[in-house]
């Protein structure tokens, strides 16, 4: 039978379901042992399977990144927690110019099988350095594989298909969804890597968002449907490999689309899209693309002024609307 169970609880089981499937998996960064992990999300991990598979780091992620590479290299199937996502600055070369690019560099000899998860997004105040949305930064990274997860059954497949993946992987968590609940299909649930998802079903306007903003685009397809309007969400589940086949696949149906993302909009996510939609399919389109994204500004310190820089319903509903007015 299904199960219920929360974001956060979907990602630990499925580090536990790896470790104990395969020997070379094991988890490492800062407070993932003792402490629980910063967000909670490894509670229990340390008690189950030890000092051996679970290993509280020093508080740096050059170490972190750099060990998970060595390690990788030599057959283990480490997953390095980076603790917020903002610190893949600090470890930028470790993950993007020696996970990223040393099994092209060297020929295929070895493999890099490496999981990075990067907690990431705004919640609680964490502000400009615990709270942005990096994903970006790493498409001009050849070699990393990006991932990012909307739900709880996403979260947990996703994340056991990382961590067999013979190629590195960073693995985008949203904080502000750790405590959402879903459905966790029953045995083994692996998600394919790559591969997008039709939240919602729909004729007049294709939105695509993903991670929080899932939820939020959710919530528009339903306020605009009370209107006539009929929302089709699409979620990517990660931006590399993009399922492009897919996004043209429901812009044929609609030829209307609304981008949602919680990076800014300058040089976020959403534009690579949209540059390669105008390239290959820009006859499909009724009406000018919108972008729903957060302002070209560092992330707020203020709890209060954290709902003024984050996409709500409300501007989703709005461009939903220009655009099926257009």
């Amino acid at each position: 039978m299904p199960r219920e169970m929360t974001y956060a609880h979907a990602i630990g089981e499925a580090m536990a379901e790896e470790i104990e499937r395969d020997p070379r998996v094991y988890l490492w960064g800062e407070d993932v042992g003792v402490y629980r992990g910063a967000m909670g999300v490894t509670a229990g991990l340390l008690e189950r399977f030890g000092p051996k598979y679970i290993i509280d780091t020093p508080l740096s992620e050059t170490f972190i990144a750099g060990g998970a590479v060595g390690a990788a290299i030599t057959g283990l199937r480490p997953i390095a927690e980076m603790m917020y996502s903002d610190f893949l600055m600090v470890a930028g070369d470790e993950i993007v110019n020696k996970a990223g690019k040393w099994r092209w560099m060297h020929g295929g000899l070895f493999k890099l099988p490496i999981v990075f998860r990067m907690p990431e997004g705004v919640a609680g105040g964490g502000g400009p350095e615990h709270g942005q949305s990096p994903e970006a930064f790493l498409w001009q990274a050849p070699g990393l594989k990006i991932v990012i997860p909307s739900t709880p059954a996403d979260a947990k497949g996703l994340l056991k298909s990382a961590i067999r993946d013979d190629n590195p992987v960073c693995f985008f968590e949203h904080r502000g969804l750790y405590r959402t609940r879903g459905m966790i299909p029953d045995g083994e649930h692996l998600v394919p890597i790559g591969q997008a998802d039709i939240k919602r079903t729909g004729s007049d306007v294709t939105v695509i968002a993903w991670s929080l903003m899932v939820h939020r685009a959710l919530e528009a397809a339903e306020e605009v449907a009370q209107e006539g309007i009929s929302v089709e969400v699409l979620d990517p589940r990660g931006l590399r490999p993009l399922d492009f086949d897919s996004i043209i696949k429901s812009l044929e149906k609609t030829g209307r689309l609304v981008f949602v993302h919680e990076a800014p909009k300058s040089g976020g996510p959403a534009a690579e899209i949209i540059a390669r939609i105008s390239e290959e399919a820009l006859d499909l389109l009724a009406a000018p693309i919108k972008r729903v994204a957060a302002p070209d500004i560092p992330v707020p310190m203020s709890i209060r002024l954290e709902p003024l820089y984050v996409p709500q319903t409300s501007q989703i509903v709005a461009a939903i609307r220009e655009v099926v007015g257009g």
